[in-house]
């Protein structure tokens, strides 16, 4: 009887699994150490396949905003509550699956600092009819965004500014969330590959804006590499663009 039972309870349990179910699946992108990537950096773009086939399954945007900073950043973290609320950045996908799929994603971003971009791959057992909502499927975005200008200073020398900023756009001051005296900014310039000069970018009175003069170097083009890091954690941002030295008359 109980084999009977059990035997019962397998094919219903078979044939239920052989229908598929819009199964709801929110994906969240978050920056390392800080908050949501959204709509401020272009948020970023997200693809579900199948780990198995390889079918694409759902493909999107995370959209929204990059969360609140207290319950973020600051609140002590109580196990099981969501750091994300209605109106924090994500991609909810609904995916047609018929049977237990392992899933993975491919994110990149953020889309609007594609020189700033890293890509994010995940794998998680998605099941039919088993939403995942709440904070969802977080994916963690290291790296640091660097947006740098330059412009022709006295005696030859190069003035560097530099905005730099989390993944999530969120910024650096002293006595900040992000505290400027944790991270270092240096410009470095090169030709053919070899260091002409180098100097460091320091906090430049304004959010994230840090600024620096690279010495006297002789007129032609380079490559300008600018590098950020954070002392307290992995982040980092490095970026390259080339440069002309005009000559001096």
């Amino acid at each position: 009887m109980i084999k009977s039972l059990t035997a019962a309870a397998l094919a219903a349990l078979l044939a239920t699994s052989a229908q598929a179910e819009p199964t709801h699946v929110m994906v969240r992108a978050q920056a390392l150490d800080a908050k949501f990537i959204g709509d401020h950096m272009g948020g970023v773009r997200v693809t579900l396949t199948d780990a198995r086939t390889g079918a694409v399954l759902a493909k999107g945007l995370t959209k929204g905003g990059t969360g609140d900073t207290p319950r973020i950043m600051k609140a002590p973290r109580v196990r099981g509550a969501d750091l994300a609320d209605a109106a924090t950045s994500g991609f909810l996908a609904t995916l047609d699956i018929k049977q237990p799929t392992l899933v993975r994603a491919l994110a990149e971003g953020p889309a609007g600092h594609p020189g700033a971009a890293v890509k994010i791959s995940s794998s998680l057992w998605i099941l039919p009819g088993r939403d995942i909502t709440g904070d969802g499927w977080v994916l963690t975005f290291p790296g640091l965004v660097i947006e740098p200008t330059t412009a022709p200073a006295a005696d030859g020398a190069l003035r560097i500014t530099a905005k730099v900023s989390l993944m999530c756009g969120c910024p650096i001051e002293p006595g900040g969330v992000w505290d400027a005296k944790n991270y270092d900014v240096q410009a470095v310039l090169l030709r053919r590959g070899r260091v002409v000069a180098a100097a460091p970018l320091a906090y430049a009175g304004q959010p994230s804006q840090f600024a620096g003069l690279l010495p006297n170097a002789p007129p032609g083009r380079y490559t300008l590499r600018l590098v950020a890091t954070d002392r307290t954690t992995p982040n980092a941002g490095v970026i390259e663009q080339a440069v002309k030295i005009p000559a001096r008359h």
